[in-house]
């Protein structure tokens, strides 16, 4: 890990800038937005917004790469970026924020894209996966400290949004200045999505249900907290304890995805969510227990992600899964731009709690179509007496299809080494 650090500090510290500076914003607008008297339906569109950008901003980014290099899609994009948000408090409109928050979405997607190219060809077939480890634990610490900084000023004037714009800008300089080659940019064409379907039907599904999961606690946990008459303070600490969660679980769930059938997993981290949905939802906006509630739901929410990717590699042969990964993020992205609308109709419709009844749904929907699919499909693991293969790779939903293809290659690595390994041990039988 620290051999990690050594050789990709800059483009660490400018990732965490990046995540403190985005989850900073994304806390604020739904803050900011009760202020300006929006309502909830017009702050479930506007958090939608984000990631209809972010979604397209994944998909167009690399072309963008190829025809003009990495260093001016970075510095372009990320000037956007800070436009943006000191836009944000001086047009307080619900349909100019709309507009600025597809472009947000898909200037960050943009950045993303070009920062973890470049930390995907700093890493090594030897320390991939330490690298994707560190990289998954600067985002989550970004998020976290980002809520943080809600209390140092007030969320009615400008100071919060100006600070995640110098943050933002400040984000650049390490990554443009480390004396890091620009990478050769390559994306494997995406697989097509029913082909994806007849090989992981619990892939795709799970995907999709993930999506407008993480959209809703991403975009919609700071309304839900005012709405239930959190104080900044509390919404700042609510928020941080959905991230916390996944920091906390994320290593233990995936150290027990290579040692069983991730299909229980699966099923067990969606019942959790159940579980969370229901402490959430009868807790009636107390702050205390919807704090154990939202930890407990980002817990087993965020290493779903890659618990997801991992399961459906289980079904591809190496050659074919970066291909998957495209078609796994579209789905992904579908998800999310649909889960703040509809989360914003069930709080319109039942109040603040109708965000924790929206989680719970579809935690359960995702808990009874695995156990479908468990009655439908002999498991992967059927028959095999050792299966030990390291094929988690840590990897957030904030990613973009590089980090999902970055995450891939360790995949590869591994699962082509223990099949090496496999034959050595056969032939010296």
């Amino acid at each position: 890990m620290l051999q990690v650090m050594g050789s990709a500090w800059a483009l660490m510290l400018g990732m965490l800038l990046l995540m403190v500076g985005n989850g900073l914003q994304g806390s604020l607008i739904g803050i900011r937005g009760a202020i300006e008297n929006f309502s909830t339906g017009q702050l479930a569109v506007i958090t939608s917004a984000y990631f209809i950008g972010f979604l397209f901003g994944s998909r167009m980014a690399p072309e963008l790469i190829r025809r003009v290099g990495h260093v001016r899609v970075f510095a372009a994009l990320g000037s956007f970026i800070s436009a943006v948000l000191i836009l944000y408090p001086t047009l307080t409109e619900p349909w100019a924020w709309i507009l600025l928050r597809v472009v947000f979405g898909f200037s960050f997607s943009g950045v993303y894209v070009t920062a973890e190219s470049w930390l995907n060809n700093a890493s090594s077939n030897e320390n991939r996966g330490k690298a994707l480890s560190l990289y998954m634990i600067v985002q989550m610490l970004g998020i976290v400290s980002s809520q943080a900084l809600l209390n140092v000023a007030d969320p009615a004037g400008f100071v919060l949004f100006v600070i995640p714009s110098v943050l933002v800008s400040l984000s650049f300089a390490p990554i443009l200045l480390a004396a890091t080659p620009t990478p050769a940019f390559e994306t494997a064409k995406a697989m097509d999505l029913m082909s994806l379907y007849r090989i992981s039907p619990t892939g795709i599904v799970g995907m999709f249900l993930l999506g407008l999961i993480f959209a809703a606690q991403f975009g919609m946990a700071s309304i839900y907290g005012t709405e239930a008459g959190l104080s900044v303070a509390q919404i700042s600490m609510f928020v941080s304890a959905i991230f916390l969660g996944g920091m906390v679980l994320q290593f233990p769930i995936g150290w027990l995805s290579d040692r069983m059938d991730r299909r229980v997993l699966i099923l067990v981290s969606a019942i959790g969510g159940v579980i969370a949905g229901l402490i959430g939802w009868l807790s009636g906006g107390t702050f205390e227990v919807s704090l154990v509630a939202a930890f407990l739901m980002g817990g087993v929410s965020n290493p779903l992600y890659a618990l997801l990717i991992a399961y459906t590699n289980d079904y591809l042969e190496t050659d074919d899964m970066a291909a998957a990964s495209g078609g796994l993020i579209f789905v992904n992205g579908l998800g999310a731009i649909l889960g703040p609308i509809i989360t914003g109709w069930a709080m319109s419709g039942i109040g603040p709690g109708g965000f924790w009844v929206f989680l719970m749904t579809m935690m359960l929907l995702m808990a009874a179509y695995v156990g479908y699919r468990m009655t439908q499909r002999v498991s992967a693991y059927a028959g095999e007496e050792d299966y030990d293969a390291v094929a988690y790779a840590p990897v957030l939903a904030t990613g973009t299809a590089v980090a999902v293809e970055f995450a891939q290659e360790f995949y590869v690595d591994n699962a082509e080494s223990a099949e090496s390994d496999t034959e050595d041990g056969t032939s010296g039988g």
